[in-house]
């Protein structure tokens, strides 16, 4: 029995799994946490016109998470101090 994965959808990431995430991140986990698929997202990434910081390693590409934090709007706990600080 054959199944259609068209049909199957990824969650998206919640609050406490970004804040989670290491200081880089594969191209794949970003996509998951922007929304978008597999095939645009490194589309974008070839192109230089990913949403956020992207570092190409080798074959392999890394997100920065801060940057994907900040597109998202998370904030982690804390990290107003932290702006204070740098002022």
């Amino acid at each position: 029995m054959r199944t259609d994965m068209t049909s199957i959808a990824l969650p998206g990431m919640g609050r406490t799994e970004l804040l989670a995430l290491p200081a880089a991140i594969d191209l794949d986990t970003a996509n998951r946490a922007i929304g978008l698929g597999r095939s645009k997202g490194y589309e974008l990434a070839r192109r230089d016109a990913y949403p956020c910081r992207v570092l190409r390693l080798g074959k392999k590409y890394r997100v920065i998470t801060a940057d994907l934090l900040r597109l998202l709007g998370v904030e982690a706990p804390g990290a107003e101090g932290l702006a204070a600080d740098a002022a």
